[in-house]
């Protein structure tokens, strides 16, 4: 496969309390952000799965390991645009997934041009830079990665694609580009393995150049279809429930290709001061993946839609083997990153928080006393402030509240024997709602809800029919 241009993004986050923070005589650290796609909570070895997950366990081991690391929201392409713009996606009416279908003009949607990125203040500060993967933030050219801070690109803008390639009636232009150029299908593979395989090469091209680099490594593995090859389907038959079984694999071939990626790091000398951030854009879809032991899956506020495995590593910034109990954001990530690479401040204020004085030992304190998420046109919101979290749900007309501390698996709702704090919790919303904006586009979230809503009761209606019918 030809070389490609890619760069790698990584978090700083530091733990060890002895080390002074970095200073504009040190080198500044590659960044690597590695993202996963519908990765459930449950779905790495470091947090007890059945999936083997040996490179991002060793991440894990060296790095730091977050108990409460959260999506800004509970589907991709929302969560892709807080995470590279460092905003609640709220605040510029990105809080809708992105439709797949290629406009070919200037009138799709997009991460509004406005919003400074995460790619385009690298760039503007030295950094080179690299997107590899899965986009989702604009299908028209003008929203394309090499538009938006990255010189190099290899990936698609849509929101999922075939592993093998196969677009079938779609145009060519939507299938996997190198700079915005079709690359032609019997230059790719399985695509983890073709992202995987760019990404080392990205780091072999530029490890020796005077520039340090940003790489956002976006794989679209393990959301759907469901697809995997018999080398990594051979690493799961452990697991004896099907389902499961094919989405490891996925996982598996994911967690190969990251070793890859560190591998090469190591060889190259850059392994060191590379911050890397890993983490799921949100929780597991329903085919095999797992956000146990917590509630709900992708698309719902419940923990298992937000609360995703997140680790950041950095050698020579952070002391590993650790885990960091306070809740965090991925809206964190790119003031992390600012004052780990000693950039200049984004004139954009940011919603997150550099993780940096909090890793280092430098502030006790939570680093958010509260967090925010939202759905479009009254679907529903969560607050999570100090202990407690709020959950509406649109579509049940309800409020729920629960205590994370006594009950993090979302089982007992309070909100009737707590109403006061429903209504603290609720004008915290309202309040931080008045700096946000509408979406600027829709998509069937309420509808997708309703029939899984509608599913569910049908199973459980089923599961009861025989005491109706025996008048019990």
């Amino acid at each position: 496969m030809k070389k490609i241009l890619m760069a790698l993004l990584l978090l700083p986050s530091v733990l060890q309390a002895n080390n002074p923070p970095v200073s504009k005589k040190t080198p500044p650290p590659n960044i690597i952000i590695i993202i996963s796609d519908d990765q459930g909570w449950g779905d790495v070895g470091f947090n007890g799965s059945d999936i083997p997950t040996p490179n991002l366990d060793q991440l894990a081991k060296q790095g730091v390991i977050f108990n409460q690391g959260y999506a800004s929201h509970p589907y991709c392409s929302p969560s892709r645009a807080g995470l590279l713009s460092g905003r609640y996606q709220q605040r510029f009416g990105h809080e809708n997934n992105i439709h797949n279908d290629y406009a070919g003009d200037e009138d799709g949607d997009g991460l509004p041009l406005e919003e400074l990125m995460l790619s385009e203040h690298l760039q503007s500060q030295g950094y080179q830079t690299c997107a590899i993967g899965k986009w989702h933030l604009g299908n028209t050219e003008r929203y394309w990665p090499i538009q938006r801070g990255f010189d190099d690109w290899f990936g698609f803008y849509g929101g999922g694609m075939d592993y093998w390639s196969n677009l079938r009636n779609k145009p060519a232009i939507s299938g996997v580009l190198r700079n915005g150029e079709i690359v032609p299908k019997d230059e790719l593979t399985y695509l983890t393995d073709d992202f995987s395989e760019a990404a080392a090469e990205y780091i072999e091209e530029y490890a020796q150049s005077e520039k340090p680099f940003f790489m956002y490594l976006a794989y679209n593995a393990p959301h759907a279809p469901i697809q995997a090859p018999k080398k990594y389907l051979d690493k799961v038959a452990h697991i004896e429930d099907g389902e499961r079984a094919a989405y490891a694999a996925m996982v598996v071939g994911m967690d190969e290709g990251i070793g890859k990626v560190i591998a090469k790091l190591k060889e190259t000398g850059e392994y060191e001061n590379t911050l890397i951030v890993f983490y799921s854009d949100n929780g597991p879809h329903g085919s095999g993946a797992s956000g146990y032991p917590f509630r709900g899956h992708k698309g719902m506020l419940f923990e298992a839609g937000i609360r995703v495995p997140f680790v950041i590593s950095w050698p020579e910034g952070i002391k590993g083997g650790k885990h960091y109990g306070e809740a965090i954001s991925a809206l964190d990530i790119f003031p992390t990153v600012v004052e780990a690479s000693n950039t200049a401040k984004p004139k954009k204020e940011l919603d997150g928080v550099s993780l940096l004085p909090y890793l280092h030992g430098k502030n006790r304190k939570a680093p958010h006393q509260t967090l925010f998420w939202r759905y479009s046109d009254g679907a529903g919101y969560a607050v999570r402030h100090g202990q407690y979290k709020l959950i509406y749900s649109g579509f049940k007309q309800k409020e729920l509240l629960f205590d994370m501390e006594a009950d993090a698996y979302e089982r007992n709702d309070l909100a009737e024997q707590l109403p006061e704090k429903v209504k603290e919790l609720t004008k915290l919303y309202q309040e931080w709602s008045k700096d946000t904006e509408k979406a600027k586009w829709q998509d069937p979230h309420m509808e997708n809800v309703r029939k899984e809503e509608g599913k569910r009761q049908s199973f459980i209606d089923r599961a009861s029919a025989g005491e109706r019918k025996s008048g019990l």
